[in-house]
Order: structure tokens, then sequence, then C-alpha cells
């Protein structure tokens, strides 16, 4: 009877766990932009989040957060009121928010003070050089709200933990990194699972006071960031630690020891207590240390390390598993993971088996653990001796489980309502995960639609298209039941992956969901990729992964294939080569990108089989190439009948400023206007039924010709008419006579307010995300009265924009030192760090070589790649066009590592710039210099002499390398649209 715990002290120890946890963190000082505290609240539902966790506490208040955006109002604010936390948010432009913290913590030196940033190099090179002595952590912010939720409970555990561990014997988890990023990816992996099994319990408990018991009784997560620091942590809580995750190398006694975790398991070995041990490194030959400590072994650069971490969590730290063994042999015959399992599992176990773990309670205790009291008691209380065949007691537990399910699935609510959801809701969600970037932006665009009504005019509505987004949980959870893991991250082709990925099922609880969604929408959908890295602050991931867009089918059945079949796709998207590529380029952990589905009406008319808006348009708060009297912050838009596609990849549109829309280059001339203007559009086939979906995710799009739109009736308001006779173009349309999408009666007779409007969206937008922004949007025209207009906001995300002063004026560098010159750049900076040259020869250049071109520089793309060097990259034509004889249709992957790509234009290949891409994002994004030059016209400067005479380190057909042992110091001046490339020492 020893073995049995006494009934008195059970209910002790209950009241104990009630009293757990009781220092909590109640306000929370927000210092960021107006955008990052939208992101935060309002799309990582962190509020709600924490709520439901509170509740499930049993506590009523969970935290408030309180926003201010600089030093002075939080100073004001803490006199007002009593925070337990702080958080920075800094726009790393202001210089002063470290000196902010340490002002701040004069004053309040008990409150704790965590900045959240960013990771781009820039920002990692300004951290190492400040003094971190006033701010408690440094996180990694990427705009995953499970890091905030893990940095809250990160601070109220070492709160805690020194009370808990002391009254109960709670758990101590020990992580041991000096990484930023790699802690800030860690932790939210962390809490999610510790919280997940506290969460699965309290899912299945009966009342409020289980779930209290399970859910404070977590175990506690400590963050050691030195040796030191680890050998205290470990030396106060050795006989509670549930285990320890640790890198291999961090600072000892001051300095960087890349052994330090082999050094501290010896320390933790050499007590004797067995502890499970998992020790982490990016060099996988440190897995012998590993070996020799006992421990587990994880590689830091594996594609999969969040599943490898949580995989070995769950071996050695003894989370959840129940092992059906074979008594005979004690083998493990399987394991079961979660009611769900053992409801699938039952049957399976053999009758030997059963019997064993029957007749010693081990069902029951299952039940227990889990605080599912209804089935425990019932199955404490069978006699294995009752039952002649086994098979009866499996049906006993089967209809138990079946039972106690229904019982505890009733009343639950979704956050999308099938029977809710009509023609009046405007944004739903479903599953409880992030929206993702694009998916942020739209609800953030929603609620600044609603808080300025005075963008929309009498004639000219402003909105949003219906949306409903299918959370990054239900990415998680069809990856994880479908297994798609290891093919996803192996080098498999996209055609594999896709296949794949169509042959897998979509949870089956979004099949209802979607069938109402159905009922609702009466246009075409569109299913965007809406990632939790996609239009992040400082690095957007735009274009990199699919859109689809699949027609209104009247057939239930078919629109449910064709619309899973589109959300799959994208999902696959995710794993593409592409893709993959760019992670690596953009130094992220596959483990950070999850994907939300954004599902959208898509904007339009029907015209016959297709579907189209009358047009749709990319515009900019900065504009990189003002022309005449425009200034940079005036803004700049790209407009195009049709489908947005027309526009990101790179076709003709008409170029203009909000605020100078009578100012259009493409129409100062009538050869211009003929030459330089739209002659193709996208439009929705919408007979194209989607039999097999592609990687290409314009498979069902049709490119058309402006005959098609005219045919249509969808130029009459958007044109001018060539008159051959006359030779002139007539403002408007007429019968016969080319047409010129020129929108004369939007831009130059305002039959509706565009530019007006696009003004003010892009000015409160840029001051609301506290950065320059990027907006997509569509115009639709009602055709029965072209007056009226409806403009849909489709997207909005931050341009990056590098604020690096440059002092010297480039225009007095003379060109004998410069490789290159010019006057019409994007970017900012100095680059001290570029050795190399790639450039197309201009005496073997024909544009019928552009693909070949292409391949070309994609394999030496690679080779810096794996070197970790950049380079400068000059080329005639459009860099990244989609259309060959415009340019060389690179994508941003195969040249991910150039630091300046230039446009050179030739004597007989003149291509104006592009601008407004996707492909443009990325290059802000990354601060890379771009470049135009026209020497031919004495429009900046390349010297090719002087590199045709430099030694080549390879040369090819069509490109050469040239390298140089002193840098070729790269200036940019942005605001004045100045570039140079200078000439390196030893050869000026």
């Amino acid at each position: 009877m020893s073995g049995i715990p006494d009934f008195k002290n059970l209910v002790f120890k209950d009241t104990s766990f009630a009293n757990l946890m009781n220092k909590r963190i109640y306000n929370i000082l927000l210092i960021a932009t107006k955008y990052d505290a939208f992101m935060l609240e309002d799309d990582g539902r962190v509020d709600e989040q924490i709520f439901n966790e509170y509740t499930s506490l049993s506590l009523r208040y969970p935290p408030r957060f309180t926003q201010v955006t600089n030093e002075e109002e939080a100073l004001t604010e803490l006199k007002k009121k009593n925070y337990e936390l702080i958080i920075c948010m800094p726009n790393m432009d202001s210089r002063d928010i470290f000196a902010a913290a340490k002002e701040i913590k004069i004053h309040y030196p008990e409150i704790p003070i965590v900045v959240l940033t960013p990771f781009s190099k820039e920002v990692s090179k300004r951290v190492e050089g400040e003094d971190l002595s006033a701010i408690d952590y440094v996180f990694s912010w990427l705009g995953n709200s499970e890091l905030l939720l893990a940095i809250i409970k990160l601070i109220e555990d070492k709160m805690n933990a020194r009370d808990d561990v002391d009254s109960v014997g709670v758990q101590i988890i020990l992580l041991v990194e000096d990484s930023v990023r790699f802690y800030s990816s860690a932790l939210p992996h962390l809490y999610k699972f510790v919280l997940e099994q506290s969460q699965e319990f309290s899912k299945e408990a009966l009342n409020e006071h289980q779930r209290t018991l399970r859910m404070r009784g977590r175990p506690k997560i400590k963050l050691a960031r030195n040796y030191e620091e680890a050998v205290r942590i470990f030396d106060q809580y050795r006989d509670n630690i549930l285990g320890i995750i640790s890198d291999m190398s961090f600072m000892h006694e001051g300095v960087k020891d890349p052994y330090a975790g082999y050094k501290f398991g010896q320390y933790v070995r050499k007590t004797g207590l067995i502890i499970p041990f998992v020790l982490e490194s990016s060099e996988s030959s440190n897995k012998v240390y590993a070996e020799e400590l006992n421990a587990s072994f994880i590689d830091k650069n594996s594609k999969s390390y969040p599943q490898d971490l949580r995989k070995k969590i769950m071996q050695r730290f003894g989370f959840g598993d129940f092992l059906i063994i074979n008594p005979e042999t004690r083998k493990e015959i399987m394991r079961i993971k979660d009611l769900k399992d053992l409801q699938r599992k039952i049957f399976e176990i053999p009758d030997n088996s059963l019997v064993y773990h029957l007749s010693r309670n081990h069902f029951s205790r299952f039940f227990f653990s889990r605080a599912m009291f209804p089935p425990a008691v019932i199955l404490k209380d069978v006699d294995v001796s009752d039952y002649k065949d086994m098979d009866e007691a499996r049906q006993l537990i089967f209809d138990l489980i079946v039972q106690y399910r229904r019982m505890k699935n009733s009343g639950i609510v979704a956050v999308f309502q099938k029977d809710r959801f009509d023609e009046y809701s405007n944004f739903a969600r479903i599953g409880e995960g992030s929206l993702g970037g694009k998916g942020r932006g739209l609800a953030f665009i929603g609620t600044m639609v609603k808080r300025y009504p005075n963008w929309s005019k009498d004639n000219f509505e402003i909105n949003i298209p219906r949306t409903v987004v299918i959370c990054t949980d239900i990415f998680d959870e069809f990856m994880e039941t479908n297994e798609l893991y290891p093919l996803a991250l192996s080098d498999a082709d996209d055609d594999t992956i896709l296949k794949y990925f169509l042959r897998a099922s979509l949870p089956a609880r979004l099949i209802e969901d979607l069938m109402a969604f159905f009922e609702v929408i009466k246009s075409p959908i569109a299913i965007r990729s809406s990632s939790l890295l996609e239009d992040s602050h400082y690095q957007p991931f735009a274009g990199i992964y699919a859109t689809y867009m699949v027609p209104k089918l009247e057939d239930k059945y078919e629109m449910l294939r064709t619309l899973s079949d589109a959300i799959k796709a994208v999902y696959a998207s995710v794993f593409y080569k592409d893709s993959k590529a760019y992670m690596t380029a953009t130094s992220n952990l596959i483990d950070q990108e999850k994907m939300a589905v954004v599902l959208q009406e898509v904007v339009g008319t029907k015209y016959n089989n297709r579907f189209y808006p009358t047009f749709s348009g990319v515009a900019r708060s900065l504009n990189f190439y003002p022309i005449g009297n425009e200034k940079a912050e005036d803004g700049i838009a790209n407009i195009a009948l049709g489908l947005g596609k027309y526009i990101v990849d790179g076709g003709l549109t008409l170029r203009f400023s909000p605020r100078h829309p009578h100012n259009i280059l493409q129409m100062s001339s009538m050869d211009y206007a003929l030459r330089e203007t739209q002659t193709r559009f996208y439009a929705l086939d919408l007979e194209n039924l989607a039999d097999q979906f592609s990687i290409d995710d314009a498979f069902n799009l049709l490119k058309l010709s402006l005959k098609e739109a005219d045919q249509d009736g969808s130029l009459k308001f958007i044109t001018s008419t060539y008159d051959p006779y006359d030779q002139i173009i007539r403002d408007g349309y007429y019968p016969g006579g080319r047409k010129i999408i020129s929108f004369v009666n939007i831009l130059q007779h305002d039959v509706f307010p565009l530019a007006e409007t696009l003004s003010a969206v892009l000015q409160t937008g840029q001051e609301e995300m506290g950065r320059p922004i990027e907006i997509e949007f569509a115009v639709n025209l009602d055709p029965s009265d072209p007056r009226k207009a409806i403009f849909y906001l489709l997207q909005v995300r931050p341009i990056v924009d590098n604020k690096e002063v440059i002092n010297e004026d480039l225009r007095n560098v003379p060109n004998e030192s410069t490789i290159l010159s010019s006057t019409s750049v994007l970017g900012h900076g100095i680059d001290k760090e570029v050795h190399d040259i790639i450039y197309v020869k201009s005496g073997s250049f024909n544009s019928s070589n552009n693909q070949l071109i292409a391949y070309e520089i994609e394999k030496m793309n690679r080779k810096f790649t794996d070197e970790k060097k950049n380079y400068v990259l000059v080329g005639p034509g459009r860099w990244g066009s989609s259309d060959t004889w415009l340019g060389i249709p690179v994508k941003w992957p195969h040249i991910s590592n150039a630091r300046v790509i230039v446009e050179s234009g030739l004597e007989n290949y003149r291509i104006d710039p592009s601008q407004g891409t996707h492909f443009f994002q990325n290059l802000t994004s990354f601060g890379v210099g771009y470049f135009t030059v026209n020497p031919f016209k004495q429009d900046g400067w390349f010297d090719e002499d002087f590199l045709n005479k430099q030694p080549a380190v390879e040369e090819t057909q069509y490109l050469r390398h040239v390298r140089f042992d002193s840098p070729i110091v790269v200036k940019m001046d942005g605001k004045n649209s100045l570039g140079v490339v200078m000439k390196p020492a030893e050869t000026v």
C-alpha cells in the first residue's frame, strides 16, 4: 500500500496547485508604430490567445496592451499606471531606441524591458555595437504572434519559478542558447509544445478547477544565454529539471567558447543526476560530444529543425505518449498519442497487451492524467476476468471514447460560423493560427477603411473584397496528418511535390465551411498565399509563392474539388525549388515559414467565358524614379486593364504619380504612346475547370489582346483612340482606330477621383505603418453607370527604406574613377565589401539569347551563394521581365547575391526601366542597388572597355566575371537618385 498516494495529501496538493503562478503580467507597455501595434494586437490576436489561456487558469484579467510611440509618452504612461513588462518595437530608422530603454530603466529598474526587432544584417550589426545593459531580452521578430506569447510566459516563468518549484515541485526545462535568431525561433516552439500539452488536458477537463490544476502545473522554461547563467540556473533547480536543451557554442568567461555546451553537459553529468540532455549545434561533427554525454543531438542547420526538436522532447522529456508493449518481450508495439489515436488503434491492440495494460489500470491512468474522469472512473472498476472475449473490452473503451468526445465537443463555437457567414460578412478566419503576411495586411486595410470613411466619395466606394483566411494552424495540421514534411523538405522537383500535395487530404472540418463560403460568394475566387514571412517588414517575400484563381461553378462538389486543389497547390508552393533558394538567400529557417491561405472574391465582371476587372494597379508611397516636377515622396502608381498579374509580371502599364495625374510620360508623344502602352491583358478563363493543377499558377489565365477587350465592351471608359488618317490620338473611345490604354477619362477628366484616393491611402497608410508602403488594388466600373466605380484594396505591405546617409555629392565623382555611374538609381548607402562584377558582353548580345543568359547567371549566382559573397550585375534590358524580348528573364533567387543590378541600354536595344513589380519589391527589401544607364545617349556611364582589359575569373559565350583584389565601392544616394560603382584602388 506504500506506493498509493494518501488521499488527504492529494487534496492538499490540489490547493497548492491552485496557488501556482501567482505573479502575473497584467499590463504591457508597447512602444511601437500604430501598424506594429496592430500586427501584435489585432492580427496576432494575442489578446484573444492570452484571454483563452487566462480563462482556463481561472484568472479574470488577461494582460492589457497600452501603445505609445516614443520615450516621452512611455514615461508619462509609466507615471500613471503600473506596468509589469515593456516591449519596444523599434523602427530601426530611429537612433535613440537603446538610449530610451536606458532612461526608462533608470526610473523603473524592476520592470523587464524586451526589444522586438526584425534581425536583418544591418540590425545585427547595430545591436552588436549597442550597450544593452538596460534590455532584459532581445528577440527577432518576423510577425509570428506565438513569439509574443512565449515572451510573456518566459518572463512570468522567471517571476514564479522559485515559488512554484518549492511549492509542488513544478519541473523546469532549461534552454541554453545565445543566438537571438535561434532562441526567438526555439522558444515559441517550446512554449507551443508545453502549452499544447496542458491545453490538451484543459480541453478534456470537465470543470474549471481541473483545468487550473493541469495548466498551472505545466513545466516552466528558463533561458540561459551564457555558461555561467546556465550553471546558476542548473544549481538552483537541479532536483526539478525535466530536461536541458543546450547549444554547443556560447559565451564562457566572457569569450565565445565553441565547446561550452559540452563542458556544461559534463558539469551536469558529474552530479550523477539522470537528466535528459539535448545538444544542438550548427556543426554536425559535434555529434560525438553528444554521444559521449549520452545526449540527443540536433543539427541546427536541418530544415526540419522544429520537428527534430519536438521529437527529441517527446522522446526524452517524458511527455505524453502511452506506450503499448508486448508483456513477454517488453518491446513497444505501438504508441498512443492522444484520445483520437486511442480510438483509432484500440482494435489493433493484441489480446495479451490489452489484458496486461487493463489489469494494471494503465488505461484509466491514461484518462486520469488527461483529466478525463468519466471514462477513467468506469475503466478503473473494470475487472479483466469479467470479459471472456477481449473484443468486448475493446468495444467498451471505444464506446466510452465516442460518448466522451460527443459530450466534450458539444457547444464548441468556431470563429468562422457557416450559418452566420452571409453577404454582409467581409472578413472571417478559419482556424486559430496566424493570418500570415497578406492576411495581416488585409485585416489592417479593413480597419483603415473603417477609420477613414471620408476616403469613399458618392460615386467611388472604397472597400476590400469579401475575404476568408484559412489560418496557419490548418497548414500545420495538413502537413502533419498527411506526413508531407519528409517529401516537402527533400530535393524532389516541383511537379513531384505538387503531385503529392494534391493527393493529400485537407482537414475534414474545412469542407463544410468551404461549402458555406460558396453559398455567399457569387464571383470567382482567388486563392492567395499568406505566409508568415511574406510581406514581413524587412524582407518581403512578395511573389515567391503561388496565387491561383478558380471560376465559380454551379456544381458544389466540383467547386469544392477545385478550391481544395488550389489550397493544396498554394501549400505546395512553400516547398518549391525557388522558394527554398529564396529561404537560403534570406538566411531564414524553413520552420519560421508557415502558410495561411486567403480566399478572396475576384474583383471584376464576367464577359462571356472570361472574367477581369476594369483595371488593376500597384502604388507606392515612395517614387524611386521621379520625373519632371515629381518628388520621391509624391508616390507612384502603375495601372493596367485586367488582372494585376500583368503588372507584377512587368508588363507595359500606365505610370503616373497620384499627385501629378496629368503628367504622364507615356502619353507625352504619339510615338511613345503607340509603343509604350499596354497591348495585352490577363483575364480568368471561366471554362478551364482545372482538371489538374499546375505549378504554374497562371495555367487558367488568358493573355489576350486589346481587340478582345474591345469586343467585351470593357475599354470604353479607359482608352484614347489613335486616328491613323489624321495621325493624332483623340481622348476617349471612338469606333475604328487603334485603342490606347490611357485612362484619360479617369486621370485627365476626373470621372472619378482615383488619383486623389490613391494619394490619401498612400499617405495615411505610410503614417500608420511608420514606413513607406506599397498597395495593390483593383477598380471595377459599374457597366450601367461608368461614373460609379468600386475601388478595392487588395494588399498593403511595407517598402524597406534604409536611411544610411551619403554626405558627398556623387555628381562630383569623375567618370574616370568609376566603372559605373548613374543618375537613375534605386537604393541607399555604401557597400565596401563587393569585389566582383558580372556583365553581359555587349559585343555579342542578342535578345533572342536572353533565356540562355538567364541560365548562365543562375549557375554563377549559385557559386556566390556557396561562397557567401556579393557581386555587381550588369546587362541590357529589363531584369526579371517575363517577356524575354524585353530583358533577361531571371527570377529573384537566381540573382539573389547581386548587391547592385544594372539595366544598361544599348544603341540598338533601348528598353525603359521597369518598376512596380514583385521583383522590385525584393530588390528594395534587401537594399540592393538598381542602376539604369544609357551611355549611348550620355545618360550615365559604363566603362566596359576597362572591364574587358581585366582577366576573367570565368567567361562564357555571353558573360564575363571579373574579380578585383580591392573592393569596388558602391555608393548610392537614393534621395537624389544618384549612384556610382568605384574602380578598385589598385587600378586607379
